[in-house]
C-alpha cells in the first residue's frame, strides 16, 4: 500500500501534459489502457470548456505527496428514460502502479459520486486478464457481476471485460458520505 496520501482534486491547466501522456505513449496509457494514438488536444479543449467537470462525467486528478499520480474518470451510463449509473475507472502513470494508489483513488471517487450525486450505481469494466485493476476494484468495494464478451476492440483483437458494480447501499464507511468533500482533506 502506498505511504502518499492520495487525493482527488479538479484538473488545473499544468495538469494536462500529463493527461496527454495517456493519448500520446503507449507505455504511459499501459497495456490495457493503450488503444492508439489519439487526440491529445481534446483534454485541453474540453478543459477550457468546463474544466473536465460537466453533466454527463468528468475527471479529477489523483495527487500525492510525491505529485501527480493520474486521473480517475467517471461517465454517464443511461439505463433507462428516468435513470442513469456512473461508469467510473482510474489511470495511473507507470511509477504509480502497484502501490494501492488505484484503489484509494477509486475509493475515494466512489465516496465522491455518492455524496454529490443522486446515483445509487456505479460501474466499472476492466479486461478479464487485467488481474490488479480487478483486486483494486474489489478493495474499493466493487462486486463482480460478470463478463461481457467480445466488448473491447485492442490490440487487433476483441477482448472479454469483467463487469463491476457497487451500490450506494453497499458503502459502509465510517464518515457519513457527505464528508467526503473538500473540507475533508481526502478531496482538495
Amino acid at each position: 500500500m502506498s505511504d502518499d496520501p492520495v487525493i482527488l482534486r479538479p484538473v488545473a491547466e499544468d495538469d494536462l501534459p500529463v493527461l496527454e501522456q495517456f493519448l500520446t505513449d503507449p507505455e504511459a496509457a499501459g497495456p490495457f489502457q493503450w488503444l492508439g494514438w489519439s487526440d491529445p488536444g481534446r483534454w485541453r479543449r474540453r478543459w477550457e470548456q468546463d474544466g473536465l467537470l460537466g453533466d454527463d462525467g468528468g475527471q479529477l486528478m489523483v495527487d500525492g505527496g510525491a505529485g501527480r499520480f493520474g486521473f480517475v474518470a467517471w461517465r454517464k451510463v443511461v439505463t433507462s428514460r428516468s435513470s442513469y449509473c456512473w461508469n467510473i475507472g482510474a489511470q495511473l502513470l507507470p511509477g504509480c502502479r502497484g502501490r494501492g494508489v488505484g484503489t484509494q483513488a477509486q475509493r475515494l471517487l466512489v465516496h465522491y459520486l455518492f455524496a454529490h450525486t443522486p446515483v445509487v450505481r456505479l460501474e466499472a469494466d476492466t479486461e478479464t486478464e487485467n488481474i490488479a485493476e480487478q483486486r483494486a476494484l474489489e478493495k474499493s468495494g466493487f462486486v463482480r457481476e460478470g463478463v461481457l464478451r467480445s466488448t473491447l476492440f485492442r490490440g487487433g483483437q476483441w477482448r472479454d471485460v469483467v463487469r463491476y458494480s457497487v451500490l450506494r447501499d453497499d458503502i459502509v464507511s465510517d464518515e457519513p458520505l457527505e464528508q467526503f468533500g473538500p473540507s475533508s482533506g481526502q478531496l482538495a
